[in-house]
């Protein structure tokens, strides 16, 4: 019994000992980074941000992947079914608890979000804006809630796909201000906004980084913010609390995620690479400029933050019963 015991311990030992060594080698090829929308969202340029830095750090290639549709789903299903070995991660955001809510709910998601994932870091908060076009006579969401009482007036409001933020934002809003909106699905941030520019579509919303040019150039209004509290970049413009819509409130993130069962040894070297990614000087100036805020959490921390977001919109997505 003392030898079988032995062995166990031994064995223990050795799987700890192979597994730091093999972490301490890691990185030995490139690593790929789903961003599970198309290019040209803040998503997408944020990967491709922290993706230029930790090839640099690293010294190794880190490539961005892009697989939009479903929402997010394409992509996030790519990485759990993915070896669990640190070389296939998710740049993923407040779109990902949202969505994976929407499908488990439907019976149509292809993944766990509870269990298929470990968390690496949250790499950046970024600000999510609601906007219309210029047409639209509302200076705010509220005002937009009283225009469209008007049930003769058509409008459309765009999102990213079936249980994304703008999707749960405009059916909860539709549902509070009693009014009606008709939704139009778009495979990604990119596609969006062009349709928004051109007036195709009246209302919609993205992380603030999407954007902010355009608000700031007259192109695009915005109606409201969805933080706690207004933002630096957008002093003039309220808070949806401030506008009496305190449930469309929450934080917006980019942070990346691995399979579950990737070692820890791996999770955590990951973790201090993108922490030291996000806080280089030259990162937080670009971001900066995107009106993102730079983070560098642990890997508790993204988990956490996604599955509190999962919690916190299942009761609405659940009742607006998303398609």
């Amino acid at each position: 019994m003392k030898r079988f015991f032995g062995s166990l311990v031994a064995l223990a030992i050795g799987a700890m000992v192979a597994g730091a060594a093999a972490a301490q080698a890691f990185p030995t090829r490139p690593i790929r980074i789903v961003v599970p929308f198309p290019p040209g969202g803040t998503t997408d340029v944020v990967a491709r941000l922290v993706a230029q830095r930790l090839t640099d750090s690293m010294k190794q290639s880190v490539v961005v992947d892009n697989r939009g549709g479903a929402g997010g789903a394409l992509g996030a299903d790519i990485v759990a079914k993915a070896a669990p070995d640190g070389y296939t991660l998710l740049m993923a955001n407040i779109t990902f608890p949202l969505s994976s809510v929407a499908q488990t709910l439907a019976k149509r998601s292809p993944f766990n979000a509870e269990t298929d994932f470990e968390g690496v870091s949250i790499a950046v908060y970024v600000p999510f804006v609601i906007t219309a076009h210029p047409s639209v006579p509302s200076k705010d969401l509220r005002e937009l809630g009283a225009l469209l009482q008007n049930r003769k007036l058509q409008y459309n409001y765009g999102s990213t796909g079936p249980g994304s933020v703008m999707h749960v934002i405009g059916e909860t809003f539709k549902r509070d201000a009693r009014v009606d909106m008709a939704h139009i699905a778009f495979k990604g941030a990119a596609p969006l906004k062009l349709d928004l520019l051109s007036g195709r579509i009246q209302v919609g919303g993205d992380q603030l980084s999407t954007s902010l040019a355009e608000i700031r150039a007259g192109q695009l209004k915005a109606l409201a913010t969805n933080g706690s509290k207004r933002i630096a970049e957008l002093p003039g413009v309220p808070t949806v609390r401030e506008l009496g819509f305190a449930s469309l409130e929450f934080e917006g993130w980019n942070g990346l995620l691995a399979p579950a069962k990737t070692p820890r040894a791996v999770i955590e070297k990951l973790q201090r690479e993108t922490v030291s990614a996000v806080r280089h000087p030259e990162l937080q100036k670009r971001f900066s400029d995107l009106g993102a805020e730079p983070v560098g959490s642990s890997p508790e921390e993204q988990k956490a933050m996604y599955l509190r977001q999962m919690k916190q919109f299942t009761p609405v997505i659940k009742e607006m019963n998303l398609d």
